[in-house]
């Protein structure tokens, strides 16, 4: 039995055209896996512990190499339990809407706390090495125009292409819901439908 862990990133809910097929995937995915946990984690809803303060005080000690007081350890403590809820888990759907060009904020603190030296990833002989090995993700997203191939805007799926190898990750599936807006209603739509569709055929195989 797997757990998959589902990271949701829009705050539109149901009319989040990104949420709309991370829940034609969920849904096909349990169908076919009765036996897997699906865990849902929506970044705007989640308490995340923010970067300032003793918890980033503590963050630097562990770069020094140094021992957390008594005050650090408790302030890192939030830290390593997002971490470990994320790590805790055997596959992934991150579902997130572009945001001027790139991801919503809520997201990048999410990574910004997960993303840790020593935790997500370590400086080995090699260089930076990931830690979260063996595990595959899907990540569905949606955006109002067409940026598919147009490196100079896509900082949205480049962004989370790169971080999610840096930490260790190598089997990661993209579905693109696009455009959303730019084309009319029916054209968005129709990017659905074709999402929705690619994302039942990957939840049958994942």
């Amino acid at each position: 039995m797997a757990k998959l862990l589902y990271v949701q990133t829009s705050p539109r809910k149901e009319r989040s055209k990104s949420n709309q097929v991370a829940a034609a995937f969920l849904e096909s995915y349990q169908k076919s896996h009765p036996d897997d946990t699906v865990e849902t984690l929506n970044v705007f809803d989640a308490d995340l512990p923010v970067f300032d303060g003793l918890t980033l005080q503590a963050k630097y000690t562990i770069l020094h190499s140094k021992q957390h007081t008594a005050e650090e350890r408790q302030a890192w403590s939030a830290v390593e339990k997002i971490i470990a809820r994320f790590k805790a888990a055997d596959k992934y759907v991150i579902s997130l809407p572009m945001w001027n060009f790139g991801i919503p904020y809520r997201l990048k603190h999410y990574i910004d706390v997960l993303v840790q030296p020593g935790y997500t990833f370590k400086v080995g002989e090699n260089g930076y090495e990931g830690l979260v090995l063996g595990k595959p993700v899907v990540v569905i997203y949606a955006r109002g125009g067409e940026y598919l191939g147009a490196v100079e805007y896509d900082k949205q799926k480049t962004y989370m292409e790169q971080i999610l190898g840096f930490i260790g990750f190598e089997d990661i599936r993209s579905i693109v819901v696009e455009p959303t807006l730019a084309g009319g209603e029916e054209q968005a739509q129709k990017a659905v439908e074709d999402g929705i569709e690619k994302a039942q055929e990957f939840a049958s195989q994942f």
